[in-house]
């Protein structure tokens, strides 16, 4: 794979000066190293103009247990899309790759382009397929209110991020569980560098997310105000947050957002099952905010668990 030989190229220039040293290697040697490590990455770039490699056209770079993932892959499996996903174990393409998820890569001829974060793909699947198939992609239509609503949904799954870590880092087999080191999905070795890493990564989560006991009950308080305005919609019309008959990727955004913490039956389209998180596993102070939203937003409980009954399909089903 080319990915592949890109990388080991990678490690080579990073380890070049070492060996230089090591060996005591003069000028024109180390030139010549250069020259060599520039002719192995030409080769390797030209290797893919003239026999490409046979990848599918669609990847989606995941980790199992995320709701902006969510967002994305039911959005895809909505639109009947062939695709391959690519899970990876919780924060460590993020804080060691620099890459977060969801990723979209998309494949057309030689040319690999990737896209980032949520809305981005779903602006991207919008205006590649509506085009094929107007009816089938008319939920992605991102008109003014949609894209509105859909800027806030984003900020509230930002805030529930700050909500599940708070708890999920005092449980550190909890946590591990959530970022897949049980999910055999979850390449071998990164099950093994999350379970090593997990002091530092808790850490970074805690230092990047700002987790404070101050900005924990902003966040809470953010989360309770957005799902109680999306109940009264709900208590209004229950086909669609914006009303209407149809359904429309913002409610499938608020879906996979409330799913983070409902967990109802088919969260994932089956993708999820490897690192859903039982109520009865979290802590009582987890389990008692949960059971205090159920109880008090009814609506909007009713509606996505009734998304994930009627709506949410598992590819090919």
């Amino acid at each position: 794979m080319i990915e592949n030989r890109l990388f080991v190229h990678s490690v080579f220039v990073a380890i070049a000066p070492i060996i230089v040293a090591w060996f005591g290697l003069s000028v024109p040697a180390a030139i010549l190293l250069v020259l060599l490590l520039l002719l192995w990455r030409w080769i390797v770039v030209l290797s893919g103009f003239v026999m490409p490699e046979k990848k599918p056209e669609l990847v989606l770079a995941t980790i199992s247990a995320s709701h902006f993932v969510e967002k994305v892959r039911w959005s895809m499996d909505r639109l009947e899309l062939d695709y391959v996903e690519k899970v990876s174990g919780g924060t460590l393409g993020a804080y060691f790759g620099g890459r977060t998820v969801p990723q979209l890569k998309v494949r057309t001829g030689s040319v690999r382009s990737v896209i980032g974060n949520s809305a981005e793909i779903l602006r991207y699947l919008w205006g590649r397929y509506a085009v094929e198939d107007p009816a089938r992609a008319a939920f992605l239509e991102p008109t003014t209110d949609r894209v509105e609503l859909e800027q806030r949904l984003d900020r509230h799954g930002v805030n529930l991020q700050i909500w599940v870590y708070r708890y999920l880092l005092q449980d550190r087999d909890l946590a591990l569980h959530a970022w897949g080191a049980n999910n055999p999905a979850t390449p071998l070795w990164q099950r093994q560098a999350l379970k090593l890493l997990f002091p530092l990564l808790a850490f970074l989560i805690r230092k990047s997310f700002r987790i404070t006991e101050a900005n924990f009950a902003r966040a809470v308080t953010n989360i309770e105000a957005l799902l109680a305005e999306m109940n009264e919609r709900l208590e209004q019309d229950d086909n669609s947050l914006l009303a209407g008959n149809e359904l429309n990727y913002t409610d499938l955004c608020f879906a996979a957002m409330t799913g983070l913490w409902l967990m109802p039956t088919g969260y994932g389209g089956g993708k999820a099952d490897a690192v859903r998180i039982e109520r009865d596993r979290v802590s009582d102070a987890m389990r008692g905010d949960i059971d205090r939203w159920i109880a008090a937003y009814p609506a909007a409980v009713s509606f996505v668990e009734r998304l994930y009954s009627q709506q949410r399909k598992a590819p090919g089903a």
